[in-house]
């Protein structure tokens, strides 16, 4: 039954309980507002298809953000990236209730923000808030209104993947220019070989190496899903000429050092616009001229999907008409 009273300052307070369910209470202008609301969650109650979404419209962008922070984010990969995109996000919307933020208010949001910044990072900082509302919704039982406003929005346009390979020369260019940085010069080579990350190629230990089936174990990447990449001939033979180290590692470097060597090294060999990441479109791209399918790349790589896989990939023209004959 529905309670109405009218407060101090002028507006008017409803109340309804009912048998089994927590008392809800809501606050309107007038009267007719308050006994209309009263009668709509009482019919919905009756009919047993009453939702309660007080807790949306009692919680803030900012606690549910703040409670991501704390409990789930420690963790995650990336923590550092993701703090700041949580930070940015409560910035500017952590004011709102959850059930105040619309589709609307997302699509304004990107709209600022892609003046600010490119289509890439508005999409990182969207793709987290996202996440942080799924988690509020499945896992903290937040009823949302509309469900996730995040999935009624747009993404920003992504620009085209850069289409940057290393020739031939520029490869032995670099790889000379490498030949005082011995465990950068083999990382290189094995990148191109492989295909891995960066960060997989320095985190990599001896105990997940099989040289005799050639193949490499990675448990921890970037996706958070393990996979196996099989070893070249040639990747192989780079393996082989690296010392074992006592502690296991099998560079014993971090990725920050590749990154350093390697664009000295690029400024030494005269090589501009070229970075380590690089070497990983290079290497899916030439798994592609060798003649490998799609889902063997895919398996290689570690991509999900053709539209996440094909921003790695550029063919050459000149090798394509080769194969056509």
């Amino acid at each position: 039954m529905a309670t109405l009273r009218k407060l101090s300052t002028g507006k008017w307070q409803v109340q309804v309980r009912k048998q089994r369910q927590k008392a809800l209470t809501k606050t309107f202008e007038s009267k007719h507002d308050a006994d209309r609301w009263a009668r709509l969650i009482e019919s919905e109650i009756e009919r047993g298809v009453f939702v309660n979404f007080s807790e949306a419209e009692q919680t803030t962008i900012s606690q549910v953000l703040t409670r991501y922070a704390s409990e789930i984010l420690p963790s995650k990969k990336d923590v550092g990236r993701v703090e700041s995109r949580l930070k940015k996000l409560r910035s500017a919307l952590g004011e709102y209730s959850l059930a105040a933020v619309t589709s609307s208010l997302l699509a304004n949001y990107r709209d600022v923000r892609l003046r600010e910044v490119g289509p890439q990072s508005v999409k990182h900082e969207l793709s987290v808030l996202s996440r942080v509302i799924n988690t509020a919704i499945k896992d903290w039982g937040i009823a949302m209104p509309k469900g996730n406003p995040v999935s009624q929005i747009r993404m920003p346009k992504l620009p085209r993947g850069r289409e940057r390979r290393i020739s031939a020369d520029e490869e032995i260019k670099l790889l000379d220019a490498l030949s005082q940085s011995v465990m950068a010069r083999h990382a290189v080579a094995f990148a191109v070989e492989t295909g891995m990350r960066r960060s997989e190629i320095a985190s990599m230990r001896w105990t997940n190496i099989n040289l005799a089936t050639r193949a490499v174990f990675i448990p921890d990447t970037k996706t958070d899903d393990a996979r196996t990449v099989p070893l070249s001939t040639k990747a192989v033979a780079i393996l082989k000429n690296i010392p074992r180290r006592i502690d296991g590692s099998v560079f014993g470097v971090n990725a920050g050092s590749f990154t350093q060597a390697f664009s000295r090294a690029c400024t030494r060999a005269g090589i501009d616009d070229l970075r380590f990441h690089d070497l990983r479109h290079e290497a899916i791209s030439r798994f592609f001229e060798r003649g490998l399918t799609l889902p063997e790349v895919a398996t290689i790589s570690g991509h999900k999907t053709w539209q996440m896989l094909r921003r790695y990939t550029h063919l050459r023209a000149e090798d394509l008409a080769k194969k056509l004959g």
